[in-house]
């Protein structure tokens, strides 16, 4: 079998082609653009023998690469970065380029045969690019509220406004009114910022409501869990992009980052925090942590047993989230088996 390995970039595409050895074939660069993908289908059916595809795990530049090669008929396997970036690391050629980042990705693939396959996108990505533009808006509502904050002070000392305040439309818009003939730069720069704030408040929680609206029906499990909102549920399921990827409930808490890692010798078993993984669903994980432990529930008495075993506090939200990551990752399934998504082109 000839594993193809695809360096993508903007503009072009680097692929380079190796037997079952990891031996070159060949080396192809074609247009990033569905004409040069066409190129490299028919290059990749002039090898003799099988072929697959290969390319690095990152959506935003492969998306139309990958939607090309598939409704082409190609199969193609996803690397993730870290094992790219190792195989150069350990290979014998230095430096960095197209057809060295290339062979890379696909001697990973060569070496890895349980890596992910590739797939169209399907609801999860909307999903997750309306909620990554609704934390866009959230985080240029803090800066301008910040900024308002700050002109209030220099305007008049005596003028206190929370931040929460802020995030009300109502309570914007009377601060306008009660600055309405106030003269002075800071003035008129509030006169601007104070519009631009609401409009953010209204168009984030409009977005809030779609995409309460959309994750509802992919993750029904999901949402029943205590602790675990309708945002947190679409992080998470933006994020895992297809459970189905994974091959168990381990390979899932190693991507989120909730496995720790193992670093002992000899009789001392030992295992440190992994500070790796996809730190967007460790985060989701951890407020569902934090969320169960305000109440009284399983979390709050494990938290307890663990506690008077002799582990910290940190130690003992560590495992909660390692556990949370086993329920996450079956309720997941459940409700990929119910709702089965539609690709779209």
């Amino acid at each position: 079998m000839v594993v193809i390995g695809i360096d993508a970039h903007k503009r072009t595409h680097t692929a380079v082609a190796v037997d079952g050895n990891g031996v070159r074939l060949g080396t192809k660069t074609v247009a990033a653009n569905s004409a040069g993908h066409l190129e490299l289908v028919r290059w990749g059916e002039g090898l003799a023998g099988g072929h697959r595809f290969a390319v690095e795990d990152c959506r935003h530049l492969t998306r139309l690469l990958e939607r090309d090669l598939l409704r082409a008929g190609e199969v193609i396997v996803r690397v993730p970065p870290k094992l790219m970036a190792g195989q150069r690391r350990s290979a014998r050629t230095r430096g960095k380029s197209d057809p060295i980042d290339a062979l890379s990705v696909a001697r990973a693939a060569l070496r890895e045969p349980d890596l992910p396959a590739a797939s169209l996108d399907g609801a999860e990505r909307r999903v997750r690019l309306l909620l990554d533009h609704r934390e866009d808006l959230v985080a240029e509502r803090t800066r301008i509220i910040n900024r308002v904050r700050w002109h209030l002070h220099g305007l008049d000392p005596a003028v206190e406004t929370s931040v929460g305040a802020l995030t009300c439309v109502k309570n914007v818009e009377a601060l306008a009114r009660r600055l309405e003939g106030v003269g002075g730069v800071e003035a008129e720069i509030l006169a601007d910022l104070l519009p631009r704030l609401a409009e953010l408040t209204v168009t984030e929680r409009r977005l809030e409501r779609q995409i309460t609206a959309r994750v509802a029906p992919l993750a029904p499990s999901l949402l029943a869990l205590p602790g675990c909102g309708a945002l947190t549920a679409a992080k998470i399921v933006g994020e895992t992009a297809g459970v189905g990827r994974f091959k168990n409930r381990h390979a899932f808490a190693r991507h989120n980052g909730t496995a720790p890692i193992p670093v002992w010798s000899g009789n001392h078993d030992h295992h440190r925090l992994n500070r790796g993984g996809n730190r967007q669903l460790n985060a989701a994980l951890h407020r569902i942590a934090v969320t169960q432990l305000r109440n009284q529930g399983p979390a709050r008495d494990l938290l307890e047993r663990l506690m008077a075993s002799g582990k910290t506090k940190r130690d003992a939200l560590r495992v909660i989230r390692r556990r949370l990551s086993d329920i996450v990752y079956k309720r997941l399934l459940e409700d990929s088996r119910a709702h089965q998504p539609t690709a779209t082109f």
